[in-house]
């Protein structure tokens, strides 16, 4: 995949007051998952926490997670947002830089402005999950005979270590006759699996109204050879 630059602040004032402030600022509030398993002593972690970060109780076996609380200037996320492409985010903070995917996005129900970012440390003992786009590639054959190529889903979900996930899944629909289709379970890769719902379509071949003429017209002259 590639590689997104981005400098972000630590997030000190949390809460919808000072998130909403935050947004008239054009900043966007962020927060990075995913972060190093601790060790809990009675729910709480003993050990030194840099600004913005927390740590989250996770199960019942006395661990935490360390997540961070940032901020980011909403122009040097736009073209992060704001495109099919999937990439894996350099993010730096107070110096320090760690590897991180885009997990999830809040959108406002109105404008449309982003409200909330979710970004996920990834490294190369985790695997993670992420929404890739789909390419479809070759002239599918029920094309040529009247039908009509359709795509169902225009991003899958993929699942394995960052570095192998790829920057798009791309399906060759050249074989595809009129009704025939391509689902999640006909893909198979050997550096990632595939994520989302097996059963689900992705693209297909579906019938016209001419290659149902065609079709109709072509049965009529094979009954009428056969008289």
């Amino acid at each position: 995949m590639k590689t997104f630059e981005l400098t972000a602040e630590p997030r000190i004032d949390l809460g919808k007051k000072a998130a909403k402030a935050l947004r008239k600022e054009n900043k966007i509030p962020v927060v990075l998952n995913g972060g190093k398993i601790v060790e809990l002593n009675n729910g709480k972690y003993e050990g030194q926490l840099n600004a913005g970060e927390k740590v989250v109780e996770i199960g019942r076996d006395g661990k935490g997670i360390i997540t961070t609380d940032l901020m980011v200037n909403r122009a040097d996320v736009r073209k992060l947002i704001y495109t099919p492409e999937v990439f894996v985010i350099n993010l730096t903070v107070n110096g320090a830089t760690k590897k991180c995917v885009l997990k999830d996005l809040q959108f406002h129900p109105v404008n449309d402005s982003v409200l909330h970012i979710d970004l996920l440390e990834v490294n190369e003992e985790k695997p993670v999950t992420v929404e890739v786009p789909v390419h479809v590639e070759g002239h599918a054959a029920g094309v040529k005979a009247g039908g009509k190529l359709f795509l169902a889903l225009k991003k899958v979900k993929v699942r394995g270590i960052y570095t192998k996930l790829p920057e798009d899944v791309k399906i060759d629909v050249s074989d595809l006759q009129i009704g025939q289709a391509v689902k999640v379970r006909d893909l198979h890769f050997d550096d990632f699996e595939m994520a989302s719902p097996m059963d689900l379509v992705i693209a297909g071949v579906r019938a016209t109204r001419a290659s149902r003429d065609a079709s109709a017209t072509t049965q009529e002259g094979e009954e009428a050879a056969a008289e």
